[in-house]
């Protein structure tokens, strides 16, 4: 694989960093700390609501095991055990729909309800994540399978963002569709590969 440029657009905070070249994704974004952000813990929270509500438990699934298979962070939170947190915890769930729509209007990461998200959850960092693609389409006279992603990475000890990232992949088939989960397995190993902390690829 050729050596990916960084290419900074617009300021530290709102700028999105594009890599080029080979095997890259589509759009990345490094905050300042992401270099020395090494997170001990981390949860995915459900995907954000979207018109691919169906896939929610799919994606948060297929996260959670590329997140185990980097192999560098100590625990990943079980996606059911984050789920029996919001389902036991009114507190809890009332910051993620907070987060949730104080992210949707601002663009922006809160501060005090990440902070009360990790502590409720028990995690250093959690995955933000939403679904923007789960369908099969027809795309320049192919039938196609496709999957794509947005990801934030948050560090919950102080609630600013660290990294975040959109990708997708497709499959092309001519009788038989392609599993969307089994794409969304490639698509999360590839994506939490350029994910903080790093390591030599």
């Amino acid at each position: 694989m050729s050596q990916l440029s960084h290419i900074r657009l617009g300021a530290v905070l709102t700028g999105t960093l594009l890599l080029a070249g080979c095997g890259g994704l589509q759009e990345v974004w490094e905050g300042p700390g992401a270099k020395i952000f090494h997170p001990q813990a981390i949860a995915v929270l459900p995907p954000m609501a979207s018109q691919y509500d169906s896939a929610r438990e799919d994606i948060q699934e297929v996260l959670a095991i590329a997140l185990r298979r980097m192999g560098h962070i100590e625990r990943v939170m079980p996606p059911e055990s984050v789920t029996d947190i919001f389902q036991g915890s009114k507190e809890a769930f009332d910051s993620l729909v907070f987060y949730f729509s104080r992210l949707e209007m601002t663009g922006q990461s809160d501060k005090e309800s990440a902070i009360t998200l990790g502590k409720a959850l028990n995690v250093d960092s959690f995955l933000v994540v939403r679904v923007n693609s789960w369908e099969y389409i027809r795309k320049e006279g192919d039938n196609v399978g496709r999957v794509g992603l947005s990801l934030r990475l948050i560090d919950a000890t102080t609630g600013t963002t660290v990294w975040k990232a959109r990708h997708e992949r497709s499959s092309s088939y001519m009788f038989f569709r392609p599993n969307l989960k089994d794409i969304a397995k490639e698509l999360a190993l590839e994506m939490t590969s350029y994910m903080p902390p790093q390591v030599k690829r």
